[in-house]
């Protein structure tokens, strides 16, 4: 009950809805509920999630499930003119697993940034505004560096492999201003003067 008054579901607009909250949060739109393989994306087109395909069969992790609630965030678009991947901004919301379409209000803790086929690939790494939907206690991320390094190292070595061992590589881990500003770099909306 607690996930309904916290979380709105499914939209059609998600791609005019603001990237940032009036409390200072970021909104999110999950694609791929924590503990499930399946990989989904929002087709805006169709205003729709669609399970991707490759080859012509739908497309299943060949790995471990999603360690979070994977998805992106609104109104952010990722120019590839400048440096992006064409797609908007991946988040990893760390919760408990919440269903497909949910929108979620965050606070990003950190960004980690891997090579994917020759491009940067920023996953901003983040956990819910509402602590009651909070699973780490962590505000910032040094907290998250030092309380929960393991959780930390358990995503970095997911990502590195969700794909095949190999396919991606390591660059580094942000801070939460340096996740926010990435944030910003990407957002598309237009600020109200």
């Amino acid at each position: 009950m607690l996930l309904f008054v916290s979380c709105k579901q499914g939209s059609s607009t998600y791609s005019t809805m603001p990237t940032f909250t009036e409390k200072g949060g970021i909104n999110v739109i999950i694609e791929i509920p924590a503990g499930t393989n399946e990989k989904t994306e929002y087709n805006y087109s169709k205003k729709r999630f669609e399970v991707e395909e490759v080859e012509g069969k739908k497309r299943s992790i060949d790995f471990l499930p999603y360690p979070g609630n994977y998805g992106f965030i609104p109104s952010t678009y990722m120019d590839p003119e400048k440096g992006g991947d064409g797609d908007a901004l991946d988040v990893l919301v760390l919760s408990e697993t919440l269903k497909r379409g949910t929108i979620i209000e965050v606070k990003p803790l950190a960004i980690l940034e891997l090579l994917d086929d020759g491009e940067i690939d920023s996953k901003i790494i983040a956990i819910p505004i509402d602590t009651s939907l909070q699973i780490i206690n962590a505000r910032d991320y040094i907290t998250f560096m030092v309380k929960y390094n393991a959780a930390q190292q358990i995503i970095q070595n997911w990502f590195l492999n969700y794909k095949g061992v190999g396919e991606m590589e390591f660059i580094s881990w942000k801070n939460d201003v340096a996740a926010m500003a990435e944030i910003e770099r990407w957002a598309t909306e237009e600020e109200e003067e």
